[in-house]
């Protein structure tokens, strides 16, 4: 007897949808395995399992079953990968909102450590944290060479401070966002050229290590404005990448290391460095500037985006505080407005650009833009990670087309 026909006679499916589905008991029968069998085909990928509203575990599509009977596995189109159910960040009509509340508006409110609070669902006491340890500041930054970059200095400090915990692969909440807030604030404290960083909040303890400008109330609250604007941004390649890790069940240092391997390119957290170069130019000559980037071909660092369309909520936040700021460079601010003004009508500023002008303003070192980015997407990705404990294990299994050399049949 045919599958198909044994399947759909006998074993009674679950219409949902349009499509049938089976349960893990029924899919274990049908199979002639034991229920773990089947959640390890899930886990390997040769099996998709879903949810249906009212019917109690995993469910699987009949046709799915019937493909791995008949020894063809089914799998979504090459290059399709499932929509990611996220109760984190919302883009919407130029709007981001983290858990429903407004992102500006939580920039012009909270403190990042509050955000990061909220987007993990849980109360870390940030002011008790474990600091690093002078030695172990000194061993990193001196591994790190005297040209490493401030995300090299993040990077290697992540994986220094994983291989010190020896309760790393802990996955509840408390012991994922306690891990990650002290993993936040060591790469603060080796990111300070003194050694360990002043006490206080993160951005206060972050300003000296941007700048030898002072800091004043005014300084630290536009600093911590943009660690809240960038904590998150719902599913860009950093924030992919640690779930896939936390997929495989990588521990949250090892999520935070993934997050950070896709941010160091020149196209996520890299692109604040190519915006800063072009503003530091136009800080002398704005047209000169733009009609070098025009004679490139390409856009104008730190304009446009691909999720918003008229305008880049973070961006209009942070130029809005530098305006006011009464100890941002001006310079740097009209040279920021008159891009603005010859931007095409179709374009504007975004939180790239925004960031560079704010670095440029404080006469920041020349990656502090990445540094400030990278550092608030720790938080974002931590969150991520709490999500996707919960979802199916390896679950990011797309199929490769392969479109090489084929082997010869004898």
């Amino acid at each position: 007897m045919a599958p198909r026909t044994h399947t759909r006679r006998f074993l009674k499916p679950i219409r949902h949808d349009g499509r049938d589905y089976l349960t893990t008991e029924q899919v274990a029968k049908l199979l002639g395995v034991k229920t773990t069998t089947v959640y390890a085909y899930v886990s390997r990928g040769r099996m998709t399992s879903a949810r249906i509203d009212g019917v109690d575990g995993s469910v699987f599509g009949v046709d799915e079953v019937e493909a791995l009977m008949s020894g063809r596995v089914r799998r979504a189109p090459a290059g399709v990968v499932e929509r990611i159910r996220t109760q984190l960040t919302l883009l919407q009509d130029d709007h981001l909102y983290y858990r429903g509340r407004d992102a500006a508006d939580l920039a012009r409110t909270m403190s990042f450590e509050n955000v990061a609070n909220m987007l993990w669902d849980y109360e870390v006491d940030w002011g008790s944290l474990f600091r690093i340890d002078s030695a172990t500041r000194d061993r990193i930054v001196s591994l790190a060479g005297p040209h490493a970059r401030g995300l090299d200095l993040i990077r290697l400090t992540t994986d220094v401070w994983g291989a010190r915990d020896a309760q790393r692969h802990d996955r509840a909440r408390a012991a994922v966002t306690t891990a990650a807030a002290t993993t936040i604030a060591a790469a603060v404290d080796v990111l300070s050229p003194g050694g360990a960083s002043s006490n206080g909040a993160l951005a206060q303890r972050l300003w000296p290590c941007l700048t030898a400008e002072p800091a004043t109330a005014e300084t630290i609250r536009v600093l911590d404005a943009a660690l809240v604007l960038l904590a998150d941004h719902d599913l860009s390649a950093g924030a992919v990448a640690a779930r896939v890790a936390a997929s495989a069940r990588g521990n949250v240092y090892a999520v935070l290391s993934a997050g950070l391997g896709a941010f160091d390119g020149p196209i996520h957290g890299g692109a604040t460095t190519f915006a800063y170069r072009m503003l530091a130019g136009a800080v002398a000559d704005p047209r000169a500037a733009m009609a070098d980037q025009m004679y490139l071909g390409g856009p104008i660092p730190g304009t446009g985006h691909v999720v918003y369309r008229r305008r880049d909520p973070r961006a209009d936040v942070l130029i809005e505080m530098l305006r006011t700021s009464p100890t941002a460079d001006p310079r740097v601010v009209d040279a920021l407005e008159e891009i603005e003004r010859r931007l095409p009508s179709d374009t504007f500023v975004n939180s790239d650009l925004a960031l560079a002008a704010l670095a440029l303003a404080h006469r920041m070192r020349p990656d502090a833009a990445e540094t400030i980015f990278a550092v608030a997407r720790m938080a974002g990705w931590t969150a991520h990670a709490l999500e996707e404990f919960h979802e199916t294990r390896l679950r990011f299994r797309p199929e490769g087309v392969y479109t090489g050399v084929r082997p010869t049949k004898y």
